[in-house]
């Protein structure tokens, strides 16, 4: 798969299909640990995100097949056995087209629009040092419960992908330049017009449940951590205290050069 991670993409014994970013990504393990909260906070949000698993490599596996393995200029570098980041991709890949890319004629007719801001916010609570991204796919929105009246319609919908630069990356910090996590086309801001715009998504996460988080927290397999454990803690006890900071985060990125959110007034 494309990126900095070098992920793959892997058929598991469950039937699904994964992208698979590895324990020694080049990124650093902590992007395994940033993909899965960030993943368990979109899913409480309400944001359509892959479903996520953690993924076990057999060294018979990784015997079988060489090609799975990560290349650092000239040299490969072998994959550990062990449990490693899965992202369940959306559905057969040689069935099932998936776009990183719609014409605006496209992209203004997604279902889930609104979930670009909903995104927004989390991005900017969890200080997302990467721009946003997202696939886009035509489907039937019952599968995503997007539409229960129409149950047989289709349309496109987006789904939130790679988190893995939330906390700055492996820096585990919190950077807030008011470009960052914004998707870089602004049709998908439209209607942003204040900080009510950002609602429901603004009061979920002013009374986000810390329950929640110690949730995704006991989920992290503790070789992803190696250590890191007081860290961690210490990050999401600073995420608590952000949480009220979040509109005048908003307000930065809606003044930003670039006006991300053509409709604000």
């Amino acid at each position: 798969m494309r990126g900095g991670a070098q992920a793959h993409l892997i058929e598991a014994d469950d039937g699904g299909f994964y992208v698979v970013k590895f324990r020694n990504n080049p990124q650093h393990r902590r992007i395994l640990v940033n993909e899965w909260i960030a993943s368990v906070f979109l899913r409480y949000l309400g944001i359509l995100t892959p479903e996520t698993q953690i993924v076990s490599l057999s060294s018979e596996f990784l015997r079988d097949n060489p090609e799975v393995s990560l290349q650092f200029g000239t040299k490969t570098v072998s994959i550990p056995p062990g449990w490693h980041f899965g992202s369940r991709y959306p559905g057969h890949p040689d069935r099932i087209a998936v776009y990183d890319f719609l014409p605006d004629a496209l992209l203004q007719k997604v279902e889930n629009l609104d979930h670009f801001a909903g995104t927004l916010v989390l991005d900017k609570w969890m200080g997302n040092a990467d721009a946003r991204q997202s696939i886009f796919l035509r489907a039937q929105l019952k599968e995503w419960n997007l539409n229960k009246t129409h149950p047989a319609r289709k349309g496109f919908v987006a789904i939130m992908i790679d988190h893995g630069y939330v906390f700055d990356g492996p820096q585990w910090t919190f950077s807030d330049s008011p470009l960052q996590g914004l998707y870089f086309r602004p049709l998908v801001y439209r209607g942003v017009r204040s900080e009510e715009s950002f609602e429901p998504w603004l009061s979920r996460v002013s009374t986000f449940p810390e329950e929640v988080m110690d949730e995704a927290w006991r989920q992290i397999p503790k070789e992803w951590l190696d250590g890191d454990e007081d860290e961690l803690e210490l990050l999401l006890t600073k995420l608590l205290r952000r949480r009220k900071n979040l509109p005048a985060y908003l307000r930065d990125s809606a003044k930003a050069r670039t006006h991300p959110f053509p409709d604000w007034r």
